[in-house]
């Protein structure tokens, strides 16, 4: 069988740790029976500074081909902060409609977690943030006060009006963002954390701010406990955003899919990614079930590294696990994950892991270890 897959090499050490990734798929193949025919894609930095183009129509139409997407890293410290990001990462997940971000939690063995005594069986938790919608969604705006009277008088008219407060008028610049939720973009992310529950340990914790965005975030919770009657064998939690960073740290355990709200997802799966070992074993998938679909680390692109050999794969190989499980091959999946905990076992890691190796040794060992895991 042949699965046609898109890479995305981008920027800073991205080309070298998808070509590390790549070749322990195509071992994957090998050992289970399938092909890989990637095709590879020019979009990033380089391009951007040679020709001015972020994410062309045409990169869109070929895209659009596959079912998924390698993605290595974007970001590059020639351009300014959020126009790669927001060019190609954000316009891929926005223009495929990518509306669920699926970040594994899961503390391999032989990984250090700066938790006290938790163990691997303690963090094993998943986290399903909705990817399209709340303040990802670019609605807002800035103006200078003393230019823009009449929008700052708007601003007082609300305060006063909603809270009795009387607001001055006079103040230098006012910025401004709004965050929306849709019930039909909350309802497909929270039915797809029941979905995956139910394959796990029926378990989904949500995660919100209603107590004082409660206009936004109380839909959420109502979308939230719409769905969740549809699913009876499943339990059911709510947390406030804030708590459930400290439950994270206190009791990992306690956790098994969390589904949160874009914003405050992007926040606490960091924090996942710390107590799981780091951001050199953080992948995530930017999942449309019925579309295009894309897989990368959540690190950054390293510029400094760039071209060196030095970066750690491991997060990119893992996200590579996530997409060979989207695209069916469960077995193959679970063998590159298996090979990732005995490399680490192994001690053949990065200097960043406490190793000595290359990031195209520890490709070329993951790629052998798959074969026998």
């Amino acid at each position: 069988m042949q699965h046609r897959v898109a890479a995305i090499g981008g920027d800073g050490i991205g080309p070298e740790i998808v070509a590390a990734g790549k070749e322990v798929i195509d071992s994957a193949g090998e050992r289970y029976g399938f092909d890989i025919a990637w095709t590879d894609f020019d979009i990033g930095a380089d391009r951007y500074l040679a020709t001015g183009e972020l994410l062309t129509e045409e990169d869109i139409a070929e895209l659009s081909k596959f079912n998924a997407i390698y993605f290595g890293a974007i970001g590059d410290d020639r351009v300014k902060p959020g126009i790669l990001e927001k060019g190609i990462l954000l316009a891929i997940r926005f223009h495929f409609d990518q509306f669920v971000n699926l970040r594994p939690i899961k503390l391999l063995d032989g990984v250090a977690t700066p938790l006290a005594n938790k163990r691997p069986e303690d963090i094993d938790f998943v986290v399903v943030r909705e990817n399209t919608e709340d303040f990802y969604v670019g609605i807002g705006s800035r103006f200078a006060g003393k230019r823009e009277k009449k929008t700052l008088d708007v601003v007082r008219d609300i305060y006063s009006v909603r809270f009795g407060l009387d607001v001055e008028t006079d103040a230098e610049e006012l910025a401004y963002q709004i965050g929306v939720v849709t019930r039909e973009g909350a309802e497909r992310a929270i039915r797809y954390a029941f979905d995956l529950a139910e394959r796990r340990e029926k378990k989904v914790t949500s995660v919100d701010k209603a107590n004082v965005l409660s206009d936004v975030y109380g839909l959420w919770r109502d979308v939230f406990t719409d769905v969740a009657a549809g699913y009876p064998d499943v339990a059911t939690e709510f947390n406030f955003v804030d708590a459930v960073t400290m439950w994270f740290v206190k009791n990992p355990e306690w956790f098994d899919v969390v589904v949160t709200p874009n914003m405050f997802g992007d926040i606490i799966t960091d924090l996942g990614a710390m107590i799981q070992g780091g951001l050199g074993l953080a992948p995530g998938g930017n999942i449309n079930p019925k579309g295009t679909s894309m897989f990368e680390p959540i690190h950054g692109s390293a510029p400094k590294y760039r071209g060196q050999d030095v970066a750690n794969p491991l997060a990119t190989v893992w996200a590579g696990s996530m997409l060979l499980d989207h695209l069916g091959e469960h077995e193959a999946a679970a063998a590159v994950l298996a090979a990732i905990e005995r490399s680490i076992l192994d001690g053949y890691v990065t200097r960043d892991m406490g190793g000595a190796k290359k990031t195209s040794e520890v490709g070329r060992y993951l790629a052998s270890l798959v074969k026998t895991v």
